[in-house]
């Protein structure tokens, strides 16, 4: 058997990586990857061969990976953030039942769900659901279900893929769909660029987050009915009773 790593390289920045995810990097010969994601590790593993493919070429980026390691390689498919969430690991598990030879290993990382928290406070310390804007593969229909029962449900909301240039109202629309349910001052956060190069955090009430310009390099966080400001930074309390 062949091996292919499916790696989660968190929010980018090596030191943001698993020792479990450097390793693997490590020890394969070649590394596949959306072009971003490459140029993020190229440095600390020069070594290595970089297949790359563009985006919304992810099928054509899959077979290339296992068809590499059926020749013989050792193999990493990388993904930013956790490989299983919103990542590679699925499509790499579907595919490969067409490459027998190849044994599929996910290497967990760092999701921005959760990088993301770290950088804004403690926004998820409750029940949380995470939603991606995104409706390239699901439709927008049911991306407004999902939205509505979260927040009706007053779970805290960490909103993937909040907009691009294709998107650009579609925060403005989880706003309003979550607004049914929630106070316009409902504390919210956006995480930009984590990890890298211009990383900062906005927290501002959910009435000024739907008026917010956003990118596809931020994560949004839109708390729950008890989510507070504490020191300019995001909390949801847990329910501690402290004096």
């Amino acid at each position: 058997m062949t091996k292919l790593y499916v790696v989660g390289i968190g929010p980018g920045s090596y030191e943001q990586m698993t020792l479990q995810a450097i390793h693997a990097l490590q020890t394969c010969d070649v590394i596949v990857g959306y072009t971003v994601y490459v140029d993020l590790v190229k440095a600390h593993f020069a070594d290595k061969v970089f297949l790359t493919t563009p985006m919304r070429q992810e099928v054509e980026r899959v077979r290339l990976a296992l068809e590499t390691a059926q020749s013989g390689k050792t193999v990493a498919m990388i993904c930013s953030g956790d490989a299983g969430v919103y990542g590679m690991s699925g499509l790499c598990e579907e595919l490969a039942k067409a490459y027998p030879s190849v044994e599929i290993e996910t290497i967990p990382g760092v999701s921005a769900v959760l990088s993301g928290a770290a950088i804004l406070g403690a926004p998820l310390m409750h029940d949380f659901a995470v939603v991606s804007l995104s409706d390239l593969l699901t439709p927008w229909e049911t991306i407004e279900k999902r939205l509505l029962a979260a927040a009706e449900a007053d779970f805290v909301i960490c909103l993937y893929n909040p907009a691009s240039r294709k998107r650009k109202d579609y925060l403005m629309r989880a706003c309003d769909l979550v607004l049914r349910f929630a106070s316009p001052d409902t504390v919210c956060g956006i995480a930009r660029n984590i990890g890298r190069e211009g990383e900062s955090i906005t927290v501002l009430p959910l009435k000024e987050l739907r008026e917010t310009e956003v990118d596809m390099f931020c994560t949004v966080f839109i708390g729950n009915s008890q989510t507070k400001v504490v020191n300019g930074k995001m909390v949801t309390p847990r329910g501690y009773v402290y004096a």
